[in-house]
């Protein structure tokens, strides 16, 4: 007999007759021998409705009343799923986050689960009840009883601390598609659905606007092991199964607010390659990449910069052995792109001593302060940053070979953890395929900041201070290009953030501009990332090439490139950004045979 934990979305108890039948489902499994624990959202649209209410009596209500408020659409829930099932003879109880013991921060509107206290629960599945959970909420503290929300994508997180708690079977996530698909099936409809993703390409996919699963939720079932699978309210496919590695040893107290960082990684035997003043025009990533891939050359980090005039760069790092292949494609393609530079000649700059040093964990997701602890931490070390990478499970910094060692001491120290040895032959998944997902984001901009001095520190406070703001950073882009200004060296950065931030963001940036002195804050909305993950394309050359390629034979202008280890991710335009995620998920074949209906 199993314990099974599941949850049911909004869509899936949107009227009476989903509840009833998400009811049936649910005896179904009790029927086949398992203990059951449901875990339901407020009905369809009931939480839009709420706040739609809320904001007719105050523009600006309180966070706390919000909490109240919003908190009684999953109570509806619970109360009519618990009636549908006793209905069908199945003994249930309805239980808010409060009664099952969900002790979250004081932290209205946007709480971390801390515990949960599962005994009451635990009392009522071994009577041979359904308990039936309101999720997306908790209490600050036993004494206290001040009723908390987790946030979006709060009953996700609920389900899976609760299954991480009960030490359940499974975690099932049902939703209003089959599973997890190769991209957004309202987008492509011939979206193809996976059997099974990692953990890592999930939190990178959820990351990056995968709807289907939240990050918190994805980042609870890696630290804790718990097995997760989406399915469909509507039928009975058995969906995709979430594959996380054996989790170490941790304890459910401080359940979210676990350690951020796991390990810190070196890699010494790198070098890079630098193409400075590039013409800023498709097909150029494209080509380049493309000859590195034909003379077998495995890349590793990629960025390009954001354009100056009509130009940009574009830099990679490879391991050492391989910097002479490196160079010498980047040697034969510049005197090419200079004929179309114009004012100014392509020039290739080589860098063979240096290291890549980045921090790793799942949970450093949503916490804007990681990576500005950890180019804080590289600058009191004295450690220059010249090239960063950032995804949701890892921030990569290239760094002088010669400061290694004592970068490596410094963040193992800062972040209270060991060093964690790096592969440099890079195995590949087993049978993961090189690309599994493609996925959009439009909902963000990018913030450039001109004339940066190019000195340990400056990335440090740059970050430091959108952190205090909350202000959670995705891409960071530092250009190759260093140029003298008023006597002192300085490089450009550029970011991407949420929207809703953007302005915040240039705010608190033209505040200290003239005391950290640097130049001027330019913030564009008319910009979409458009990025392709999979673990399998570790140690494959061609798939960078191969996006590239995808973009610049529709003639999308790639403005900014970025890389971890299992994504790439170029921004483009707004207005291309569906027809590039389109183009991008045909390139690498992810279609399916069968169209995708989305229900209403």
């Amino acid at each position: 007999m199993a314990l099974i934990v599941q949850k049911y979305g909004g869509t899936s108890v949107g009227s009476v007759e989903r509840i009833q039948a998400v009811a049936q489902r649910v005896k179904k499994t009790v029927d086949s021998g398992n203990t059951v624990v449901v875990v339901v959202s407020a009905m369809g649209k009931t939480t839009d409705g709420l706040v739609s209410l809320a904001k007719e009596i105050s523009p600006n209500p309180s966070r706390r009343e919000m909490d109240m408020l919003l908190s009684t659409g999953e109570q509806v829930s619970i109360a009519l799923m618990s009636m549908a099932l006793q209905e069908l003879g199945q003994p249930a109880i309805s239980m808010t986050g409060a009664q099952v013991g969900i002790v979250t921060e004081a932290e209205h509107s946007r709480a971390r689960i801390l515990e949960i206290k599962p005994d009451r629960i635990e009392g009522h599945l071994n009577g041979g009840k359904v308990v039936v959970v309101a999720g997306f909420q908790g209490i600050s503290n036993i004494d206290e009883l001040e009723i908390t929300t987790l946030g979006r994508g709060g009953s996700d997180t609920s389900a899976v601390a609760l299954a991480a708690a009960l030490k359940a079977d499974v975690c099932e996530i049902y939703t209003d598609v089959p599973g997890i698909l190769t991209t957004d099936p309202r987008l492509v409809p011939e979206a193809q659905l996976m059997a099974e993703i990692t953990s890592d390409e999930m939190l990178e996919l959820a990351s990056l606007g995968a709807k289907v699963l939240h990050p918190r939720a994805v980042e609870i079932a890696r630290n804790f092991g718990v097995p997760l699978v989406v399915r469909s309210s509507w039928s009975d496919h058995p969906g995709t199964r979430v594959i996380s590695p054996m989790p170490k040893p941790r304890s459910l107290v401080g359940l979210e607010i676990t350690r951020a960082v796991d390990a810190v990684e070196c890699d010494p035997d790198q070098a890079k390659v630098a193409l400075l003043r590039v013409p800023d025009r498709p097909g150029v990533a494209a080509r380049l990449f493309s000859e590195i891939a034909h003379q077998k050359v495995d890349v590793d980090l990629i960025i390009q910069s954001i354009h100056e005039g009509n130009t940009n760069d574009i830099a990679f790092t490879v391991v050492s052995d391989v910097l002479t292949k490196a160079e010498a494609v980047a040697e034969a393609i510049a005197p090419v792109l200079r004929i179309h530079a114009n004012s100014e000649e392509a020039e290739v700059l080589v860098e063979k001593q240096v290291a890549k040093i980045a921090i790793a964990g799942a949970g450093m997701i949503g916490r804007p302060g990681i990576a500005a602890k950890m180019f804080t931490t590289l600058a009191e070390a004295g450690v220059n940053i010249e090239m960063i990478s950032t995804s949701e499970v890892k921030v990569s910094c290239v760094i002088a070979q010669e400061d290694a060692d004592k970068a490596i001491q410094a963040l193992c120290q800062a972040f209270e953890v060991n060093s964690s040895p790096v592969d440099t032959e890079k195995p590949v998944a087993e049978n993961a395929p090189p690309v599994r997902g493609v996925a959009l984001d439009r909902n963000q901009a990018r913030v450039a900041i001109r004339h940066v001095l190019d000195r340990p520190g400056m990335a440090a406070k740059i970050f430091s201070l959108l952190a205090e703001k909350n202000i959670s950073v995705d891409m960071i882009i530092q250009s190759q290009r260093c140029r003298i200004v008023e006597g002192q060296p300085r490089r450009d950065i550029a970011f991407t953030v949420a929207v809703g931030d953007a302005l915040v963001a240039k705010a608190v940036l033209d505040k200290v501009a003239e005391s950290l002195g640097y130049g001027e804050v330019i913030v564009d909305t008319d910009i979409a990332k458009v990025s392709i993950v999979g673990a399998g394309m570790v140690g494959q050359p061609g798939v960078a090439a191969k996006f590239f390629a995808a973009l610049a034979q529709e003639k999308i202008n790639i403005q900014m490139i970025a890389t971890s280890e299992i994504k790439i991710s170029c921004v483009v335009s707004k207005e291309e950004g569906e027809k590039a995620l389109k183009v991008v998920h045909a390139a690498f074949e992810l279609a399916g045979k069968e169209r995708v209906e989305v229900p209403a």
